[in-house]
């Protein structure tokens, strides 16, 4: 992938240590291995965010940053890519989820999901509330199949970038050998 593009949009790490708020966790928030770019690092920041997206509530970013972390992965790309749920596709999610646990529990064929709650944007916060409790009630398919789920979009979302990076290095190393060879001549 072209490290231009990304730097482009990455926020430099002195800007971020700027932020006083970010204080709180000290050095470790700032190591080098968090926001350097290369293509191990940005498949595994992939991971981590499709991972953590399935997350519910606000916490998706706080465990995106946290397995960054640890496993020392690129953490500007971990939170973004946590961005791919929100109010629109996180219940189609839950309910493919909720399929897929259904399915490795054997309990396919028992009764179908309840139909998800109305979202009313005028009142978010109850609206969020009734998402939470259908969740709930959905149990331990709707559990394991967001585990699930999510190991599976974290494995296709690194293989995807380690062979999309790939392609794109190949591709300029050939452009690169043919401006060689067409200026040798």
């Amino acid at each position: 992938m072209p490290r231009k593009l990304f730097r482009k949009f990455m926020p430099s790490v002195d800007k971020v240590r700027e932020v006083k708020a970010l204080g709180v966790f000290g050095d470790a928030l700032f190591h080098p291995a968090l926001w350097h770019l290369n293509r191990r690092s940005a498949a595994g920041g992939v991971a981590v965010g499709l991972f953590c997206g399935l997350i519910p509530g606000p916490l998706q970013m706080l465990g995106a940053a946290i397995v960054c972390l640890v496993a020392r992965v690129n953490l500007p790309i971990a939170i973004v890519a946590t961005l791919y749920t929100n109010p629109f596709t996180i219940v189609p999610l839950y309910l493919l989820a909720y399929e897929i646990g259904q399915f490795v529990l054997g309990a396919s064929g028992g009764k179908p999901a309840p139909p998800p709650p109305d979202w009313n944007w005028s009142a978010m916060v109850a609206s969020a509330n009734a998402i939470g409790e259908w969740m709930l009630g959905l149990g331990a398919p709707l559990a394991l199949g967001v585990f699930l789920l999510a190991c599976v979009l974290s494995a296709i979302g690194y293989v995807v970038v380690r062979i999309a990076w790939s392609v794109y290095l190949r591709n300029a190393w050939r452009r690169r050998k043919q401006r060689r060879q067409g200026a040798s001549v």
